[in-house]
């Protein structure tokens, strides 16, 4: 990290969110708003997304570089124990599920992870070397699916499934959760889906994970922070809720009313409008052509056509109500539909997008504990004037 701090040496007033302040370097890499294109590393996240593994992507964020075929056998052995539940966190989970009036997968792996952190001895990453902080961020991520698809079950009255060393990490998330092995299909679809979802530059969770990452906390302790700014519906939760409008606007000619109701009411319309992309969210591009190819044979060509219909009326009356805001489908509206027509079950596809994320997530620690400086901005007051000091 180059960024001097003496340059900033007096305060600044900056835009609200955020937005367009830099606050560190990273090579991890970046998201290009104005031209839709954003890359791991060097390579295009799209282009990963299409020709490699999620496996290989892992290994690129961590590693620094694709791997090589002996490399990628390695890590996926590797990985294979990893994935496997430690007693202790196993016997706890059945009550970790039962919490509360509805499922919440993404509360419950908080508390599982931070069960596996004390029973795993998960040291402050400012008291260890890189090795073991790769070790910590491994097991993290291999365990993170597992614990999200066991409580899944547990909560509907099934038996958690152990995971299988003969599965992608792609087609295995598919199995814990459905007890199915996969169609070639279904896994391709969802391991893209995994894929372009891996790390998006500066976001909300990734940026807390590196704040409490400054701290020198534990691995845990940042990868939990992060999973609750993830979990916000203008964040990570917002893919069923884009489904959920499809289901609320029921039919092709209901789309305009709809949504004109919901701009008039001041409503979000979710899976439209990004935070960074002034033009289509190349992510969304690609998961609308998965949506329209072979996974779409069947049932769920109607889902996918009355999809398609509902995304273009939607971008024409918002174009129309509001002029120069350039407002597009994002991720999450494909995204839903993709994982519906997988077999995942809409109480999963945020904790999906968790599965991937937390890759990303990791790669962002391991980059950010390097670093010895503490995130420490300012704030500017401007409440009612505190008293004189006392002379």
């Amino acid at each position: 990290m180059r960024i001097n701090p003496e340059v900033m040496s007096t305060t600044i007033s900056v835009p609200p969110g955020l937005r367009n302040v830099v606050v560190t370097e990273t090579t991890l890499g970046d998201v290009r708003g104005d031209e839709g294109f954003y890359h791991y590393r060097q390579y295009s996240a799209v282009d990963l997304a299409q020709s490699k593994t999620l496996e290989d992507v892992w290994f690129l964020l961590f590693e620094g570089h694709l791997p090589t075929a002996a490399e990628r056998a390695k890590f996926i052995a590797e990985l294979a124990p990893l994935r496997v539940l430690p007693e202790e966190v196993r016997a706890v989970l059945p009550a970790i599920a039962a919490a509360g009036p509805t499922i919440n997968p993404l509360a419950g792996l908080r508390t599982a992870l931070s069960l596996l952190a004390a029973t795993k001895i998960l040291p402050p990453l400012w008291d260890v070397d890189p090795a073991r902080r790769k070790a910590d961020a491994m097991l993290v991520c291999a365990v993170t699916p597992t614990i999200l698809a066991a409580l899944y079950r547990l909560r509907e009255g099934q038996q958690p499934l152990d995971p299988r060393a003969d599965l992608t990490a792609a087609a295995s998330w598919l199995y814990l959760v459905t007890g199915k092995v996969p169609t070639d299909v279904e896994a391709s679809a969802i391991e893209h889906y995994l894929i372009a979802t891996v790390d998006h530059g500066f976001n909300a969770s990734t940026f807390t994970a590196r704040v409490i990452t400054s701290t020198g906390a534990d691995l845990v302790s940042a990868v939990a922070g992060a999973i609750g700014a993830f979990s916000g519906p203008l964040h990570g939760g917002a893919p069923d809720r884009a489904l959920a409008s499809l289901d609320e606007i029921g039919t092709p000619d209901r789309i305009d009313a709809w949504v004109r109701a919901k701009v008039e009411a001041g409503d979000r319309i979710m899976g439209f409008g990004h935070a960074v992309y002034r033009t289509d969210d190349p992510r969304s591009l690609m998961l609308r052509e998965i949506a329209r190819g072979p996974i779409s044979h069947g049932p769920g060509g109607e889902l996918v056509e009355f999809a398609t219909t509902v995304e273009q009326r939607i971008v024409d009356v918002l174009a129309e109500l509001k002029p120069g805001r350039n407002l597009y489908a994002n991720v999450e509206f494909y995204a839903g539909v993709v994982m519906e027509l997988c077999g995942i079950p809409r109480a999963m596809f945020t904790p999906t997008f968790a599965v991937s994320r937390v890759i990303g997530w990791s790669a962002n620690i391991l980059e950010q504990a390097a670093d010895s400086k503490i995130i420490r901005p300012s704030a500017q007051y401007v409440g009612p004037p505190p008293p004189a000091p006392v002379e």
